[in-house]
């Protein structure tokens, strides 16, 4: 088979020609159809990872036909439609497992980093790591769902927040774009914050009921125009940015964080206490919630905005992710 592999810290993508792997008994061959292209994928390609190993096939939001089955997987069938995502199997044994916390689990694998992943025409999986695809969804479409839209999707259910509430959504990208679509289609009273105008008809098309620049308006002193935000979900990985709308949070009010910034925000004790607001992270979820996710997507027509290349041009497909170029994910189809 073809795949596209980094064969060192900091290397280019190679493409090349390897064997198609066979699965074990507890995994999935999968042929694969679409693979997005994440922003979580300069770990693998930087080798900022812990414990990762070259050479390494990148992609965790893959959809695939599976071929062929290990000897203890019956759930799945040959020719079934699946998909795999950033969370990419757990030992079932260590603690967090016993309390069915798979995300905290001590062993947990990750799709394209503890294992080869879907920039390839084949990849195996483990059976806990396997979703199933609604057939609504093409498999383009559904691929950048099982990272993007599993970590809007699921931040956004998990958070507190009731239909009516105000919902900002900080940066109108890859995550934003979905996010939108997810708090308006959830009933939430949505309010889209970018730079400038440029995404302004975009956000209403997507949804948002509100739509603040931040170029020419304070977004803090606007959220609070509207009542203040019951959450603010940060999409952008921009400190600053994230910085400047925690003052636009409602009484009890949160600001939830998926953007993976490694810089730190600005918060001080003041700006919480005397209203009960808080900060806190979300990471994705597990295959069960990738299925919530899509069959969601699927109910409503949620879908990315997304640009397809072959497998042959993935380095004009990751510099067009990298650099923020892409409208707003970019899918591998092999």
């Amino acid at each position: 088979m073809k795949a596209v592999q980094v064969q060192e810290k900091g290397g280019d993508f190679v493409l090349v020609d390897m064997e198609k792997p066979s699965p074990k008994k507890n995994e999935i061959l999968i042929k694969v159809e679409a693979c997005g292209i994440c922003h979580s994928d300069d770990f693998v390609k930087q080798g900022a990872f812990p414990g990762i190993e070259f050479p390494r096939v990148p992609g965790h939001e893959v959809v695939g036909i599976v071929e062929e089955v290990g000897e203890n997987v019956n759930k799945w069938k040959v020719g079934q439609r699946v998909g795999v995502g950033w969370h990419g199997g757990h030992c079932f044994e260590c603690e967090p497992c016993r309390r069915g916390d798979f995300i905290s689990c001590e062993n947990a694998k990750i799709s394209g980093i503890s294992y080869d992943g879907g920039y390839a025409e084949y990849m195996c999986a483990p059976q806990e790591a396997i979703a199933a695809i609604p057939e609504e969804l093409s498999s383009a479409d559904a691929a950048p769902l099982l990272c993007a839209g599993i970590t809007t999707f699921n931040a956004l259910r998990n958070s507190g927040i009731k239909a009516g509430d105000v919902v900002a959504v900080q940066g109108i990208g890859g995550l934003g774009h979905l996010a939108i679509q997810y708090a308006s289609k959830m009933g939430m009273r949505t309010v889209a914050i970018s730079t400038s105008d440029d995404k302004k008809k975009l956000a209403e098309e997507l949804g948002a009921h509100h739509f603040i620049n931040t170029g020419n308006s304070d977004p803090a002193e606007e959220l609070q125009k509207l009542g203040g935000a019951k959450l603010i979900l940060a999409t952008a990985p921009y400190a600053k940015a994230i910085t400047s709308v925690v003052d636009g949070l409602a009484i009890d009010g949160k600001l939830l964080m998926v953007a993976a910034t490694g810089e730190p925000i600005q918060v001080s004790p003041m700006q919480l206490l005397m209203g009960r607001k808080s900060v806190a992270g979300w990471p994705s979820g597990t295959a069960i919630d990738s299925e919530d996710t899509l069959k969601f997507s699927a109910m409503t027509a949620t879908k990315p905005m997304i640009e397809e290349y072959p497998l042959e041009e993935v380095e004009k497909a990751y510099d067009r992710m990298i650099n923020n170029k892409a409208r707003f994910r970019v899918v591998l189809k092999p």
